[in-house]
């Protein structure tokens, strides 16, 4: 019997081979696949740009948003005025620039504000049974059957002036557009997040962790809510986008910032990028038809 041996000699060595490979955590798997995607890559340099512009620009372009030159009112782009002038001569990279704070940060508040409503509307409706989920659920179909941009014309027309008496016109104008403009997006993410939890609560780590003596509370916490924030991150990015473009319109209408304030739907709401060029103009089909 001395002269036995292991009937499999890689046992004992793959073993310890096993305990050194490197563990991939989600984060890194994730990051993987997103590198191999390259729309996604494109896109991320592309946002990150615009970010870094809109936050590092005025740092780097000083020119005063409100400086009125009046010998080159509409000017074409130049060196000294790179995307031109408006109508009144105001430098409109330096107005881009500023601008785009405002209209990201009103983007990126709806969207907290919409996640927020939504994760919670949407875990307390799929979690529970019966009435609460039912009634839940109606509302979200109200809100979604609602007219919006009519219904956020009326509330701002009704409660701007109160809340730039309290707060000021440039923070009551915003806290009422972000207020108002993510209380209009939460219901997609409440249907996702509901449907999420209906799907992981039959699980079988769901399971186990109830078996183990685990509360509600710490069971979405813990294991439901981490598992289905995938589609929530998703629909907060198109949130963010939705929020700028709302924003836009009611700036567009005259419901938004004031007059004096640039944002991105304030450069655009007179016809100051057909006027940059008088080459655009003429090309443009306005112009030829006159």
């Amino acid at each position: 019997m001395a002269g036995l041996t292991h009937a499999s000699p890689i046992v004992d060595v793959a073993l310890p081979l096993e305990g050194r490979r490197r563990r991939i955590s989600p984060g890194l798997e994730a990051w993987r696949k997103f590198r191999r995607h390259r729309m996604a890559v494109a896109s991320a340099v592309i946002l990150t740009a615009v970010t870094l512009a809109v936050l590092l620009g005025p740092l780097i372009w000083r020119v005063p948003i409100n400086e009125i030159d009046f010998t080159a009112p509409l000017s074409a782009p130049s060196w000294q005025h790179p995307f031109g002038t408006d109508d009144l001569g105001q430098d409109l990279l330096a107005r881009m620039l500023y601008g785009g704070r405002i209209s990201l940060a009103v983007g990126f508040a709806a969207m907290a504000v919409a996640i927020v409503a939504g994760t919670v509307i949407g875990a307390i409706s799929g979690i529970s049974r019966g009435s609460i989920d039912t009634v839940l659920m109606w509302i979200t179909d109200l809100f979604l059957a609602l007219p919006q941009l009519p219904l956020l014309l009326l509330v701002i027309y009704l409660f701007r002036d109160f809340l730039k008496n309290l707060v000021g016109p440039e923070g009551g104008i915003f806290i009422l557009i972000v207020l108002v403009i993510g209380c209009f997006r939460w219901m997609p993410v409440a249907r996702l997040v509901r449907a999420q939890f209906l799907s992981l609560r039959e699980k079988e780590f769901v399971e186990a962790a109830r078996a183990l003596g685990a509360t509600t509370s710490r069971v979405v916490i813990r294991h439901i809510l981490p598992n289905s924030l995938g589609p929530v991150i998703v629909a907060g990015t198109i949130d963010v986008a939705a929020a700028i473009i709302a924003e836009s319109t009611l700036s567009f209408l005259g419901l938004g910032f004031p007059p004096d304030i640039p944002t991105w739907a304030a450069c655009c709401s007179t016809p100051r990028i057909i006027s940059i060029s008088p080459r655009i103009g003429r090309c443009s089909p306005a112009a030829r038809s006159s």
